[in-house]
């Protein structure tokens, strides 16, 4: 059996300690992460792009809305 499935098969409780738990080992393997470069570039064009106007601020709701009126 999948693991994918044990887990869809857990109570509820269940997922949310494996959840803490891959959160909690995540966080702790970030130290050792380094952003690869192509992300810091991309962020800072993003961040230019504010600076200049030209990019649109959502709140989540409104972004997901939109996400979901385009991918139909």
């Amino acid at each position: 059996m999948d693991i994918l499935q044990n887990i869809h098969e857990l109570p509820r409780i269940d997922k949310i300690k494996i959840m803490e738990f891959i959160w909690e080992e995540l966080t702790v393997l970030d130290q050792d992460f380094e952003s690869p470069k192509w992300h810091k570039k991309v962020l800072s064009e993003t961040e230019e792009r504010m600076k200049n106007g030209q990019e649109e601020v959502l709140d989540w709701d409104e972004a997901k809305r939109r996400l979901r009126n385009d991918s139909k």
